[in-house]
């Protein structure tokens, strides 16, 4: 297939700019992946199509305020760093812009807390920076640091926690899971007291999620690579739903890539720790995944790639087309999809 195929016309105006109030009341469409029957509700409604024994997969990454900006010690320029990978002790691979301020040796300050040299650059542009925290590093990075909201968000975020989901807790990504950012407290509790298990997974999401896919021919695309982790109780609250017949329904498209990575590895869900660069398109058989929530994805993206092969292409383009006719929000704070 074809990247132009996962084309479609977005009006800019739908794509949403802040995150709505309260979160779980937001639009989502339903769609049939057998049938292509799409049905429009909100958020809220979510437990009407659950069942007694399914199983909801939630991705627990939660996001670094990963976006510094630094003033150089000797000229005063601003630069901006946003941080991708640790390397060390309070050692970090950065995108850098402008790079041409940001050479090996420079220093910066980014507050009274936090000041920085460039110790590399590396043959992509990347720098290798050493920052010097008064205090543990995550602590003031999350003083001074800016969300790394993707560039179709102009807005400036009021509340940080927004791009953050409810149940967030383990530090490390650069962007949101954003189908769990409809969730709340409540609406969790909810479930559980109907039955529905919750199991938790770690899968910390790159940059490379907003990478633009620039082949014609769709496999041979390069897939960025994501660390992951499955503890052992969601394994076994994951193959016990399995066995029992019922449903895995995946919070997110991160949540998918998790637990299809480790059903490729292991033909079951095991505890495990690992990388993953999986691509997920047309044609590809799941494993474990028997449901998806999530957000409307990107023209021409690899998420709206792995939507069709669940949902079907026909079927995923017709419920992209119907959200625009019906003006839904699109994007990372926009609204969601249930795709069963």
């Amino acid at each position: 297939m074809k990247t132009s195929d996962f084309y479609y016309d977005l009006p800019p105006e739908l794509i949403a700019q802040t995150p709505i109030e309260p979160r779980n009341t937001s639009r989502l469409l339903k769609l049939d992946k057998i049938s292509g029957e799409i049905e429009h509700t909100s958020f809220d409604n979510l437990s009407s199509f659950l069942k007694k024994g399914d199983c909801l997969v939630l991705n627990n990454t939660r996001v670094l305020p990963a976006r510094l900006f630094g003033t150089r010690k000797d000229t005063g320029a601003v630069v901006e760093f946003v941080l991708l990978k640790q390397k060390g002790v309070n050692l970090w691979e950065c995108l850098a812009g402008p790079g041409k301020k940001a050479k090996e040796g420079y220093e910066f300050e980014f507050s009274a807390e936090l000041t920085a040299t460039v110790r590399q650059v590396l043959p992509d542009g990347n720098r290798i920076v050493e920052f010097f925290p008064k205090g543990e590093f995550f602590s003031v990075i999350d003083k001074v640091g800016q969300m790394p909201l993707p560039p179709y968000i102009k807005e400036k975020l009021e509340d940080k926690e927004r791009y953050q989901t409810v149940y967030s807790k383990e530090l490390g990504s650069a962007a949101a899971p954003t189908a769990g950012l409809h969730f709340t407290n409540e609406m969790l509790e909810q479930l559980e007291n109907l039955g529905i298990k919750i199991a938790y997974v770690t899968l910390h999401v790159g940059l490379g999620t907003f990478r633009p896919v620039k082949v014609e021919n769709i496999t041979e695309h390069k897939m960025h690579s994501e660390h992951y982790v499955i503890s052992k109780e969601t394994a076994d609250i994951i193959n016990q739903t399995k066995q029992n017949g019922a449903r895995v329904i995946c919070v997110g498209t991160t949540s998918c890539r998790t637990v299809e990575s480790a059903y490729q590895k292991f033909g079951e869900i095991k505890e495990c720790t690992d990388d993953t660069s999986i691509f997920i398109y047309p044609g590809y058989k799941f494993g474990c995944m028997d449901g998806l929530i999530t957000n409307f994805h990107l023209p021409e993206s690899t998420l709206i790639m792995l939507v069709s092969a669940f949902a079907g292409y026909d079927n995923t383009m017709n419920a992209y087309k119907k959200a625009v006719e019906e003006k839904y929000r699109f994007f990372s704070f926009g609204d969601a999809m249930l795709i069963l």
